[in-house]
């Protein structure tokens, strides 16, 4: 499993949810704290204000589901699969993923600082006004992806695979030209600026 941020360990669960099926279920109100979900089938769930705290999901699929001002709160995910799932305004401070698939899926604002992402496959994914500061990107794959008004303050990107990424009125301060993948990206003038000005370049 991919390692959380300063070594601290996933928080150990307390109940378990097996092989559930919850297709199409309203998730609205719910708050589960501590719980592992294994093989539960989210597909087309919807929730509004769902508040998940320090929980494990494994193996779950949350394709097309819908989440609304929901929070997934240092939770975990592993081998999840996020097809086509949207999520607005929530809030996935401190979340890890391992393993999980996330084509199409599309992050409209909230709060995903702290978050794990190292090595994710993101070149399909979307994230749209998204606070993503201190995130750990290292290795992630974002051929292609839309990163656009995200804030990447203090992000870690090395080794990261911005290639024909939309990177447009993002922060990109904590990015070094140097140990990235940039051919491609589509950027503004003012990022310009600050990436040259990265790489020592005089800009008048």
């Amino acid at each position: 499993m991919a390692e959380r941020l300063h070594g601290l360990p996933t928080p150990e669960t307390t109940s378990t949810i097996e092989f559930a099926d919850w297709d199409g279920e309203d998730l609205s109100g719910q708050a589960h704290e501590r719980v592992t979900f294994r093989e539960v089938d989210m597909t087309e769930a919807t929730g509004q204000g769902a508040v998940f705290t320090e929980c494990v999901f494994r193996g779950v699929r949350f394709n097309a589901s819908t989440h609304e001002d929901s929070a997934f709160l240092n939770c975990t995910f592993v081998r999840c699969s996020f097809f086509d799932a949207t999520f607005t305004g929530c809030k996935l401070v401190g979340s890890m993923f391992d393993g999980c698939t996330f084509d199409l899926l599309k992050v409209v604002g909230g709060d995903w600082s702290f978050a794990g992402l190292p090595g994710a496959a993101l070149g399909g994914a979307s994230f749209t006004d998204v606070r993503l500061r201190e995130a750990d990107l290292t290795g992630a794959r974002c051929q292609g992806a839309v990163l656009k008004g995200c804030d990447l303050s203090g992000a870690m990107l090395h080794n990261a695979d911005l290639s024909r990424a939309d990177l447009r009125g993002s922060d990109l301060n904590s990015l070094d030209p140097l140990t990235v993948q940039l051919k491609d990206a589509l950027i503004d003038i003012s990022q310009a600026v600050v990436i040259a000005t990265t790489l020592g370049l005089d800009v008048r």
